[in-house]
């Protein structure tokens, strides 16, 4: 334990910064049993960057960081520490702070003396080694308790002195191995604003272990995602959520998730393109560059995202395309409702963890590529974006039972705080009864947009199924 906390060994070193950059060069990581833990991983972070490595259990994101700390030796590739090659490099030797999920102090030392452990290690004297640990304490808020014991603490305050022990030896890298999940929601909240505020302030190069989204989007400079042993994107919090490099990261950021919903493509030379959900269908008018991404796509299946938060309440004489949904039930969250409509598509379930990571497979490759604006992605018998290009063996995210699953979908609304009904609408009550709920794509000032209208009705009239037919194109 020691050796992963404290890696220094003299108070020159100490007092210095040191690793500033990290790059991992095709790194692979094959345990004895034959399992891949971490498959091909190109990843850099810059100076004073905060990088966190989001993803699920068993991913690989913690074996990245343990071989970044000299823990875990790797198969294959490069660790590179500020440049220099890091593979034989013994973890006190390569001058970083790790910080761990359960703490890991010294339940005989008081809060002071686990603070001062490392530099006493280092031979610092006694005086500067007092004021160190008096400044670190005072900026974490525990200077009041450094005469307790471990188990007089709370959960907070352990983890505070957790970081105040990594902090004092004033290193040029942290390591973060999920160091608020055993936290309650209030704490982990005031804690993330309180570990990204420091590490900005001191300059210190991060990498952040989570599997919290809420984490990773507020905390991070760039979030790299992964999945199964592979790095799927990499990007800024805005870039990662708004516009993801893979199937897996649009169904992975998001609470609700991303709605997921598989169509059809038919496309009318020069005037629009349908998407055709199964019962019901989206038109894009052909001026639109969204068309433009699709059309080549003519007579196969894709798949179709929307966000909650792109779809808002309107009034039922709204032009534009219609959708009709019944409203299956409705989640109140206080701040907010959220309504589910079953609109007659199927969704697609991305499987989180998908089947092992293999060469060839979609989900591999080590360098995912953004894609560019396109309305759907996933066409059959196409790779998703950021998947392997070498002329392996592409799979349909549409056929692969080892990523997803198919089930009737449940198109997710966000709404406000009070659900009593819709403006403009006076049979538009939310409810479980079923009746009408309309809704429209939020408005973007630099893109034509679509009116969507979801009229919730036990059956499907005649009428309905001919309002479904309406196609016109509104100008934001």
């Amino acid at each position: 334990m020691i050796l992963v906390t404290f890696m220094g060994g003299s108070a020159d070193e100490l007092g210095e910064e040191t690793v500033t950059t990290v790059a991992l060069k095709d790194v692979t990581k094959v345990f004895q049993d034959g399992t891949l833990a971490v498959d091909s991983v190109n990843l850099d972070v810059n100076d004073g960057e905060f990088m966190v490595l989001l993803g699920p259990s068993g991913c690989g994101k913690s074996t990245v960081l343990r071989m970044v700390a000299g823990l875990e030796d790797p198969t294959s590739g490069a660790v590179m520490l500020d440049g220099e090659l890091a593979n034989d490099l013994p973890p006190r030797e390569r001058k970083i702070a790790m910080v761990f999920q359960d703490f890991a102090l010294y339940p005989h030392m008081s809060v002071g003396d686990n603070i001062a452990f490392p530099l006493r290690l280092a031979g610092v004297d006694p005086t500067p080694r007092g004021e160190r640990v008096a400044d670190v304490a005072g900026a974490l808020g525990i200077g009041d308790v450094l005469g307790r014991k471990p188990s007089q603490l709370s959960g907070g305050q352990r983890q505070r002195v957790a970081m105040g022990r990594a902090i004092v030896r004033r290193p040029g890298l942290f390591l973060m191995d999920e160091p608020l999940s055993n936290l309650d929601s209030g704490l982990r909240a005031e804690l993330r604003a309180e570990i990204s505020g420091l590490t900005r302030e001191l300059g210190v190069t991060t990498i952040y272990v989570t599997h919290d989204q809420a984490e990773a989007l507020t905390m991070a400079d760039r979030v790299a995602i992964m999945r199964k042993g592979v790095l799927q994107d990499v990007g800024t919090p805005t870039q990662v959520y708004g516009r993801p490099a893979t199937l897996y990261v649009a169904a992975f950021l998001g609470s609700p998730r991303m709605n997921l919903l598989e169509a059809s493509v038919y496309v009318h030379l020069d005037r629009y393109v349908t998407l055709n959900l199964g019962e019901q269908a989206l038109y894009l008018p052909w001026d639109d560059i969204r068309s433009r991404a699709v059309a080549h796509y003519h007579g196969e299946r894709i798949v179709v995202g929307m966000r909650a938060e792109a779809l808002t309440p309107v009034s039922p004489d709204t032009a534009g395309d219609v959708i009709q949904g019944r409203i299956r039930y409705l989640e109140h969250h206080g701040h907010e409702s959220l309504a589910f409509l079953d609109i007659g598509a199927t969704a697609i379930v991305v499987d989180e963890m998908g089947s092992p990571a293999q060469s060839g497979a979609p989900a591999a490759g080590p360098a995912p590529v953004r894609p560019g604006h396109a309305a759907a992605r996933g066409r059959a018998g196409e790779p998703e974006a950021g998947a392997d290009r070498d002329g392996g063996n592409r799979t349909s995210v549409l056929t692969d039972p080892g990523r997803h699953q198919r089930r009737p979908a449940e198109l997710a609304v966000r709404l406000g705080p009070v659900p009593g009904g819709l403006p403009g609408s006076p049979a538009g009550r939310l409810g479980t009864d079923g009746r009408a709920a309309l809704l429209r794509r939020a408005r973007r000032p630099d893109r034509r947009g679509l009116a969507l209208s979801c009229v919730g009705r036990a059956t499907r009239s005649a009428e309905t199924r001919r309002v479904r037919g309406i196609a016109r194109e509104v100008t934001d």
